[in-house]
């Protein structure tokens, strides 16, 4: 095991050297991506953009870190590591096909399954949790083979999925991917867990470096290349740290580190299921469309989205310090602190947003007692209307989104 003093060298290392190869190669890689045909084309109200903007940025991301990671990490004495990188190559690959050419959903499903089994193939696998159930002398639950590998690649699959869900606007996905990360490198140091201190520096490293050419307004988009391969490192390697290391502390600090993902995840599915459509069905209905829905801007919506992702990273991080009390305590207490930031922050925005639902409420009751009305006598026009001449209205002014 390296010393203290080496393995924070080591992680500075790594992270400057992912960032600054993520960064140069940015440019070479857009370039390639006109040339492919890599282009995102905002077809549907979806999009937040409103030109066409080149994808594949995923791919600086993944050759940073590999540069990265094949420099400081201990990879040929490792197999699990080994088995993880083999599913990282995959599932980079199925990215760069999609980004080109829009592959059907069940077929990247496949692939994804495949690329799980590859690290559990070696190793990765999640063992035991910690049990829910405070009351129980068990302190954890010991999971049988077979229901490791398949908790293990449903959870994987899963979380490459949740962050490929939540990459809807400008540098949301890549932030967020980079606070969880931290997070993650943050325990890792806690128990001088070298490899995965390494790795996860080398993946902050690599969204850092990406991150000038992804925010608002962004000159290039990670596409499913970045967003799929960012989500698949963290949940791999949150079985190799959180789940092996704080699975005894808690259950909850995984699901804390990738909170934001997971439950946007979650609701949407439950969304679609209820409304009768498929889970995998496409819709504008993500936390950060109704962010935008409500009147803020792109930079504002995913500001508020990183304050959230780091609020449940330090949750977690206070939680594998102290007791379950006081991070129950701490999150409620940033939460809170949260709530009022944003009043403070955004109050037109959320003025306007009630202003707006009023007046659709009072549109839809005066369109209601016009169709009741009977069909012999015409509907009184209201006094205002009758005294007052017909004006043209003032035309709304638009917000800078």
């Amino acid at each position: 095991m390296l010393q203290n003093s080496t393995l924070t060298g080591y992680v500075v290392l790594a992270l400057l050297t992912a960032l600054v190869v993520s960064f140069l190669l940015t440019p070479a890689v857009k370039s390639f991506a006109y040339k492919v045909g890599a282009v995102d084309v905002p077809k549907d109200a979806r999009r937040m953009h409103k030109v066409p903007i080149p994808r594949l940025g995923g791919l600086a991301i993944f050759m940073g870190f590999m540069v990265s990671i094949l420099l400081f990490a201990n990879v040929m004495e490792d197999r699990q590591m080994r088995g993880i990188l083999l599913g990282a190559v995959v599932i980079v690959i199925l990215g760069v096909v999609d980004d080109i050419t829009p592959l059907p959903a069940k077929l990247k499903f496949v692939v994804q399954i495949l690329a799980a089994i590859l690290p559990v193939s070696h190793g990765v696998v999640i063992r035991a949790i910690s049990n829910p159930n405070l009351f129980s002398p068990n302190p954890y639950w010991q999971m049988g083979n077979v229901v490791s590998v398949v908790i293990t690649v449903l959870w994987i699959v899963g979380i490459t999925n949740s962050v490929n869900l939540i990459d809807g606007l400008d540098g949301l996905a890549n932030g967020v991917s980079a606070i969880s990360a931290t997070t993650m490198l943050v325990l890792a140091l806690l128990v001088s867990q070298a490899q995965v201190a390494i790795v996860m520096a080398a993946l902050v490293g690599a969204c850092i470096g990406f991150m000038p050419y992804n925010m608002n307004p962004a000159k290039m988009f990670m596409g499913d290349t970045g967003a799929t391969f960012l989500g698949y490192i963290l949940a791999t390697m949150s079985i190799q740290g959180l789940f092996k290391f704080y699975a005894v502390i808690s259950f909850a600090v995984p699901f804390l580190i990738l909170g934001l993902p997971i439950f946007d995840t979650a609701f949407a599915m439950i969304r679609r299921m209820a409304h009768g459509q498929s889970p995998m069905h496409p819709d504008r209905g993500h936390i950060h469309h109704r962010l935008i829905d409500m009147g803020l801007s792109q930079k504002q919506a995913v500001a508020s989205l990183y304050v959230i992702s780091a609020i449940l990273g330090l949750s977690a991080v206070v939680l594998t310090t102290s007791n379950e009390w006081k991070a129950l305590l701490f999150f409620v207490a940033l939460c809170v602190a949260a709530g009022v930031a944003a009043r403070i922050a955004f109050p037109k925005e959320l003025k306007e947003e009630l202003h707006e639902e009023m007046e659709e409420m009072r549109e839809h009751g005066h369109h209601a007692e016009k169709t009741d009305a009977p069909a012999g006598e015409p509907e009184a026009p209201d006094e205002a209307s009758q005294d007052a001449p017909e004006t043209p209205a003032e035309p709304k002014e638009e917000k800078d989104g």
